[in-house]
């Protein structure tokens, strides 16, 4: 069994509300569930629910239904950037399904990785990890994959942190270098916060390109409104904080901050622990659950996005990893007609939170100070910047969740447990944890448990 089969053998919208009658819980022949979230969670929960004859109502605190799929288009150029979820990876089978359900075009999204390191610029294949080590990190994957589920020596990996179980293997100091730039975009921070578990099952168990492989043509929010229109956006209430969950007479009722109540036969809450602890739940959530919210961090990451005038960089592949501030660059208008095209920045941890303190300005300077070694003086092709800090986001203090040592095989297992009539999910819970297609699956997995109850 493969990391991302574990979590299943444990435990612009129309905002007008429509209030769920009064009932008496389960004289109806339908249930009504009421879905904390209009992210892609809650939104593939919801569409599941309303396939089986579910009525279902999604409260949103932000003004947008999205959550973390946050399409920014350059209207002028007709150009389009992500300012949230990026990828769609050849594994994700179910957002792939859904897209071709939905008539979505998915588009190659793989790029080529050239360096910049000690200012020194190296263009893709013009570097790479000592032999010695790529034959021996090869092996370690093939190892893990071997590996029955729930033995001791998997289990041990959730011991250490990533960072400690590549030098416990050996690792020489350049490759080591490259690993923490590298690895460390893929999990938000450093990879000496990430347990290793969750370190070698994300490179053991993904795609060739790491699950970077396709993109949603005219952007990834398009899957986000074809779910809302399949839900029916009647059933979308935004601009509403849940403050309240109570548990009574074999039902749930949910209260909001606007003094609107809803009443249901169950709940799933997809809001991420920041919010999720902010929500008075009645019953209290056991102590173990919420030992679990309060010790899981979210990753704080910047996402900077550039326009320039041409694009210079001559490479519709180009993807390039640096030791500088902005940290990591990809091309976001690959496959994107025009002369003008995008470069954004990706940068985690502490790189994240100290640009995104600069001004509009000054992160284009970084940007093209940091670009310099490989494509000379370019901030006159510099036009505007956009950027989104989701350290700071008011709803999630982060990008998505990242697995410490000794959280992988405990915290997860605990927070993906069901309080009552109240079922939890998110990309924070899933298996292909901080993908689109984790949110996705465990929504559905949520809805399945309340079709089967």
């Amino acid at each position: 069994m493969r990391r991302r089969d574990f979590i299943k053998t444990t435990g612009a919208v129309v905002a007008g509300a429509v209030i769920l009658p009064n009932i008496s819980f389960g004289s109806q022949s339908s249930k009504n569930v009421v879905i904390i979230g209009a992210g892609i969670s809650g939104l593939a929960a919801a569409y599941k629910l309303k396939q089986s004859g579910v009525n279902v109502t999604l409260i949103e605190a932000r003004n947008r239904i999205g959550g973390r799929i946050f399409t920014h288009k350059f209207s002028e150029e007709n150009l389009t950037c992500e300012l949230g979820a990026e990828w769609v990876g050849k594994s994700h089978t179910r957002l792939i399904e859904l897209c071709k359900e939905f008539g979505l075009e998915l588009q190659n999204h793989q790029f080529e990785t050239h360096l910049i390191l000690n200012g020194e610029y190296s263009k893709s294949g013009g570097w790479d990890f000592s032999p010695g080590w790529k034959q021996k990190y090869e092996n370690l994957l093939n190892h893990f994959n071997s590996l029955q589920d729930g033995s001791e020596e998997k289990n041990n990996f959730d011991k250490l942190d990533w960072w400690r179980f590549l030098v416990n293997q050996g690792i020489p100091e350049k490759d080591l270098e490259l690993k923490e730039l590298l690895d460390s975009t893929d999990f938000g921070e450093s990879i000496r916060q990430v347990s290793a578990y969750a370190g070698i099952a994300e490179y053991a168990e993904s795609s060739e390109k790491n699950e970077m492989d396709y993109h949603i043509k005219g952007g990834n929010s398009r899957i986000i409104f074809k779910l809302a229109d399949a839900v029916g956006k009647e059933n979308i209430i935004l601009k509403t904080k849940v403050e309240k969950v109570e548990q009574k007479n074999n039902g749930v009722i949910v209260y909001c901050d606007n003094g609107n109540k809803y009443e249901a036969d169950n709940v799933i809450c997809t809001a991420p622990t920041f919010s999720l602890l902010k929500i008075n739940w009645q019953p209290a959530l056991p102590k173990d659950y919420l030992d679990a919210l309060n010790e899981l961090q979210y990753a704080r990451i910047i996402k900077t996005s550039v326009l320039f005038s041409e694009r210079f960089w001559k490479d519709e592949s180009l993807d390039m990893i640096t030791e500088t501030l902005p940290h990591y660059f990809f091309h976001s208008t690959k496959n994107q007609d025009g002369n003008k095209g995008i470069l954004t920045s990706y940068a985690v941890g502490d790189r994240a939170y100290v640009l995104s303190k600069m001004n509009e300005q000054k992160k284009i300077n970084e940007i093209c100070k940091a670009l310099k070694p490989a494509f000379g003086d370019i901030e006159k092709y510099a036009e505007h910047a956009v950027n989104y800090y989701w350290g700071a986001d008011a709803f999630t203090q982060g990008a998505y969740a990242i697995y410490n040592k000794h959280q992988w095989l405990d915290v997860r297992e605990v927070l993906n447990k069901n309080n009552g009539l109240v079922y939890f999910a998110g990309e924070h819970l899933a298996d292909w944890q901080g993908f689109m297609e984790g949110a996705i699956n465990s929504g559905e997995d949520a809805a399945d448990k309340i079709l089967n109850s």
